[in-house]
């Protein structure tokens, strides 16, 4: 079985180093669409049809400041807790069934994919609906030798594949991944259980009811606590949950790098213009503290899930 499928017709696709290629079994007119592998080593599979903007996603602005926030540690415990919990899954996943398929939805430029492809991870996915997100992860991949036509069969790191899409409109077969992930992207459980195997695994990251508090508290007039599980409502008829587990840290932080997490997260346009200015001028003369606070969900597909 094909592992990916024609976003325009739903054929069986073949990946390839330079096109990838369906073979039309499924258009009516028996049609093959040719998708080119761009130099960064990323192919774009979102059509036109699927676009609701001409660049949707994250801006390159919010990824360049996602990335430098990223990089210097400061969600590094929940990037090693949700690494923890794959490996985990993955060690039983290859006891039981050999090779290990994952995707990793609204990847961004890659700061969690890059770590899951050293749990143990076969194949790995990694799609986002934003080109400039998956074209920074796709030239890191690159450097690092893990696209999926430069992986020779002794490498110890995942082979990646990265992929624009839409989490709605996945380009992969039915049932033909061991599990996924969604680090702070939106929950879709009917696509993601038509994607994922009988016993497939889910992995979910969300911001915990009082993840930076204090900074909400300087941005907004009305602080709502986030409602982390609301969700779990919504995906029970195709997800049954495993575990939860709650991790905090202390971020004391200077003001580019509180620049940089206004910019990356939702703040930045919910916020007014004069209350940032605000709080950013306050961390001129100390680092401003708050915490982090997130919730990780480890969720299994349902053996009678509507989508099974």
């Amino acid at each position: 079985m094909s592992l990916f499928i024609c976003p325009i017709c739903q054929s069986p696709l073949t990946s390839a180093a330079d096109t990838w290629r369906c073979d039309g079994s499924l258009h009516q007119k028996q049609v093959s669409h040719p998708f080119d592998v761009a130099r960064q080593g990323y192919v774009n599979l979102l059509p036109v049809q699927q676009k609701k903007s001409k660049m949707p996603g994250d801006s390159q602005h919010s990824i360049d400041a996602r990335k430098r926030f990223l990089q210097a540690g400061y969600y590094e415990p929940l990037q090693t807790l949700i690494c923890e919990q794959i490996s985990a899954l993955n060690q039983k996943t290859n006891s039981q069934a050999g090779k290990s398929r994952w995707l990793d939805i609204g990847c961004g430029e890659g700061y969690y994919t890059q770590a899951m492809a050293q749990t143990g991870v076969d194949t790995l996915i990694a799609a986002d609906i934003s080109k400039p997100a998956v074209i920074r992860l796709a030239k890191a991949s690159k450097v690092a030798g893990q696209l999926w036509y430069q992986q020779d069969k002794n490498a110890r790191a995942a082979t990646i594949y990265p992929i624009v899409t839409s989490a709605a409109h996945l380009p992969l077969s039915a049932q033909s991944l061991t599990g996924m992930s969604s680090i702070f992207s939106p929950i879709l459980p009917a696509a993601f259980a038509k994607v994922l195997q009988k016993d497939g695994y889910l992995i979910i990251a969300k911001p915990d009811i009082e993840h930076l508090a204090s900074i909400r508290e300087a941005l907004f007039d009305e602080v709502r606590a986030h409602d982390s599980d609301k969700f779990l409502l919504e995906v029970a008829p195709y997800f049954t949950l495993l575990k939860t587990h709650q991790i905090s840290t202390d971020l004391h932080l200077s003001t580019s790098a509180l620049d940089d997490l206004l910019t990356m997260t939702p703040y930045a346009y919910r916020a007014r213009v004069h209350k940032r200015q605000a709080l950013l001028d306050i961390s001129q003369d100390q680092p401003f503290a708050t915490t982090a606070r997130f919730v990780v969900y480890v969720l299994q597909k349902r053996v009678a899930s509507l989508e099974s």
